[in-house]
């Protein structure tokens, strides 16, 4: 039995934990969201006699002892990723998808060949790391408990697979059960624009306002366009900025826009359009907000 407490990774380990991500992401058919390391879990593999991925040796491994376990799930809640990086400086990938059109569910899925190149009908699955892996491989995968949150994030696995690589008689056999924290809430956001803002007399460009809210601390980008018609001319000007919204109270923002024009913005009404969009912290995604809003304008001397 290997132990998963040990030394340190290798720097050797590493690099080639990196060069199998990048390869991964290029062929991968999922798109998943971002990883997140488990708060409790254990991983056990088992190898027989000849099988090439565990040599034939079996391996434990526990969040509590210092070994790092991940998942990562798709948008689509149709594939599941078991990352595993040992104490010892083992490093495991277990992989586990539906097939097309199917959101991986509870239950046993027979007759899986290697993700992410098994046929549109099968499920997949590929048991991989410490420099070994399949070229081809039949198997079959259990999924006890699955729970997914948004955007991929998966809360708890449960999960038994064995994989026979190039279809030998051998086999690796392996038992998850790994449990997340629950999903953090989704980025919600809001724009407000102050029905008043000043048209200078002196430089002719319009000042606008507002406030941003939002459901966690992130910064927001805004841009738009400030509109106005004046004795039959056209007169507009595009704004933009950031502001660092803070939940609770709304955050205030002031942008300047300058008339692309000769003609200045003056008193009077004007439309205000807003577009601000920012980045969910916790799941990558661009939230968008687009606001219209008729503002007036009061001339000032500045």
């Amino acid at each position: 039995m290997k132990s998963a407490k040990g030394s340190r990774r290798s720097l050797v380990r590493r690099a080639a934990v990196a060069v199998v991500a990048s390869t991964a992401a290029l062929v991968s058919l999922a798109s998943p969201a971002s990883a997140a390391t488990a708060t409790t879990g254990t991983v056990s593999i088992t190898g027989d006699p000849g099988d090439w991925v565990t040599g034939g040796s079996s391996y434990k491994y526990n969040s509590d002892a210092d070994d790092v376990l991940t998942l990562t799930g798709s948008q689509d809640n149709d594939y599941v990723r078991v990352g595993i990086e040992g104490a010892n400086g083992d490093w495991w990938t277990i992989e586990f998808a539906a097939p097309e059109g199917q959101v991986l569910a509870a239950g046993t899925y027979t007759d899986a060949q290697r993700y992410p190149f098994q046929p549109s009908t099968r499920p997949g699955l590929d048991y991989s790391g410490n420099g070994r892996g399949c070229n081809e491989l039949g198997g079959t995968f259990t999924i006890e408990t699955i729970k997914f949150g948004p955007r991929g994030y998966v809360e708890q696995l449960d999960a038994t697979f064995e994989q026979h690589c190039e279809f030998s008689t051998s086999a690796a056999r392996g038992e998850i059960h790994l449990l997340n924290p629950p999903p953090p809430a989704e980025l919600t956001m809001d724009i407000a624009v102050s029905t008043n803002g000043t048209a200078s007399a002196i430089s002719g460009k319009a000042t606008i306002s507002g406030t941003v809210d939002c459901s966690t601390p992130v910064r927001i980008q805004l841009n738009g366009r400030v509109t106005q018609v004046k004795h039959n001319v056209l007169i507009r000007g595009d704004y933009s900025t950031s502001v660092d919204c803070v939940p609770g109270a709304g955050t205030a923002w002031t942008a300047v826009a300058e008339p692309t024009g000769t003609t200045p913005f003056q008193r009077g009404l004007v439309e205000v359009t807003t577009h601000g969009w920012a980045t969910d912290p916790h799941y990558g995604n661009v939230v968008q907000v687009d606001k219209t809003t008729v503002v007036r304008l009061d001339r000032i001397r500045t």
